[in-house]
């Protein structure tokens, strides 16, 4: 390693973290990088490091903590750029850079001591980990002795799982050649705006719908319609021209409706009129509580709609496995997008997957966890009853993983209020406001969207008995 000691460097490494620090790069509160990482990163001792921090703490720009690393002192905000910056920082980003800077930042994951209500996390006892473990183990015994890149439109034998596995469970016929396996659902999300959107061209979206959807289609330039959504799904009559319409048709979310018949004629005339692609995500399809499977869009038209699948609700959102069902000539423009965004979806997780399909081990899981999500929506409904009574209506039960709770007699300006309120009781409470596009009407009252699938019952129990104290406080 060349070390490239000196008052010199160290005064360097001093300017450089300020500059973060002003930047907004390093926040207060944020944690440095130990004197040993940075140490490797400059080419330097780490008696330079050390010093530099000492510096800095000596300044006030840092906080130092016994036995643990330095943090950025309290107080310290970004510098606003000054005017002979804006246009040399406006220079190095793209259009799509700005357009990701304006978009609302999303919350800080929080740990909470009573529950956390968020919609999407689940239990990790539900998790099949023998049932896994074979099928990674009986993967990797059939790995190829040479190491190479893989189809970037992923593994044949996983297709061809998904292919038998749609068929029977949603009666989707395809090809493994229109398969293409993604990096989870919000990755196929991401190649559907950059390939089938312009800068400048309109995208319909269900109003309130699904947020990291919304924001990918602007970041690529898109513009949004908002569709107002009702009981019987998203309102598509009267709708203008545009190329691509997401929805989320067998389980709206957030609101919870299922697209009716007439509605699922109406939108797929709009498609063929407008030559718009729809988007069909299908996040949590194998839950359903005592009504019939709703067959998705893309079975009855496979030339209009591209079908988005995840394992995200059944195994784990943190394996990080999705799936696109597209056009047979759309297939290859795909694959080539994933080769430049990642090359492929790693192998091994791909295989097991294949594996754990075609064993019929994955049915056997969902059927076991829609057995034991099905006791926590129970749960749920109960303590809400019991708890709060007539003070919430509860909409969005009958399918999916979460329910909406609208507050009665409480101005939507005041969602924020109670969040808060439920955040200072250890309890992680999620607001519907941000789910509805900007300027767009919404329910005059506050409502909160409750996810039940991380928690076990008594967990479930204790949150909604903390909520109901924070709703009877609110008043």
């Amino acid at each position: 390693m060349v070390q490239l000691e000196g008052q010199g460097v160290t005064r360097r490494i001093i300017a450089a973290i300020k500059q973060r620090i002003h930047g907004g790069e390093y926040r207060p509160g944020d944690r440095l990088p130990s004197s040993r990482a940075l140490a490797i990163e400059w080419g330097v001792s780490r008696t330079t490091v050390t010093a530099a921090y000492a510096q800095l703490i000596a300044e006030g720009y840092l906080l130092n903590r016994p036995g643990a690393r330095a943090v950025v002192a309290r107080g310290l905000t970004a510098a606003p750029m000054s005017r002979a910056d804006a246009p040399a920082r406006a220079r190095a980003l793209s259009g799509f850079a700005a357009r990701l800077l304006a978009l609302p930042t999303p919350a800080r994951f929080h740990t909470y001591r009573v529950a956390d209500l968020r919609y999407g996390d689940l239990n990790g006892a539900d998790f099949p980990m023998l049932a896994w473990r074979r099928a990674l183990n009986r993967a990797s015994l059939r790995r190829a002795e040479r190491l190479r890149y893989s189809d970037p439109q992923g593994s044949i034998a996983l297709r061809e799982a998904l292919q038998s596995y749609l068929w029977r469970s949603r009666g989707i016929s395809c090809a493994p050649e229109q398969i293409v396996v993604v990096n989870g659902s919000q990755q196929g999300l991401d190649l559907c705006a950059r390939l089938l959107l312009d800068p400048g061209d309109s995208f319909v979206m269900e109003d309130p719908g699904y947020v990291l959807a919304r924001h990918a289609f602007i970041a690529s330039g898109g513009v949004a319609i908002p569709a107002a959504v009702d009981r019987e799904g998203i309102r598509a009559e009267g709708l203008p021209a545009a190329r691509l319409a997401y929805v989320t048709p067998s389980h709206q979310y957030p609101l919870g409706s299922v697209l009716s018949a007439a509605r699922r004629r109406t939108l797929l005339d709009w498609a063929a009129k407008a030559g718009a692609v729809i988007v069909e995500d299908d996040y949590d399809g194998e839950y359903r509580h005592g009504v019939a499977p709703i067959p998705p869009l893309q079975a009855s038209a496979p030339d209009k709609v591209i079908y988005l699948g995840t394992v995200s609700k059944t195994l784990s959102p943190t394996l990080r496995l999705g799936y696109l069902v597209v056009r047979p000539d759309l297939g290859p423009v795909f694959a080539e997008a994933k080769r430049l965004t990642d090359r492929h979806t790693p192998l091994l997780e791909q295989e097991a997957l294949a594996e754990f399909l075609s064993s019929g081990a994955y049915e056997r899981h969902i059927r076991s966890i829609r057995r034991r999500n099905a006791e926590r929506r129970a749960a749920l409904l109960q303590a809400l009853a019991e708890e709060c009574g007539t003070r919430l209506t509860v909409t969005g039960a009958d399918t999916g993983l979460h329910v909406v709770a609208w507050l009665n007699g409480v101005p939507a300006e005041r969602e924020t209020a109670v969040v808060e309120a439920a955040r200072a009781s250890g309890i992680g409470l999620y607001p519907i406001g941000p789910l509805y596009a900007s300027g767009t009407e919404r329910p005059a009252e506050a409502g909160f969207v409750i996810g039940y699938a991380a928690h076990d019952v008594d967990v479930i129990r204790r949150g909604v008995a903390g909520l109901a104290k924070v709703f009877a406080a609110i008043g």
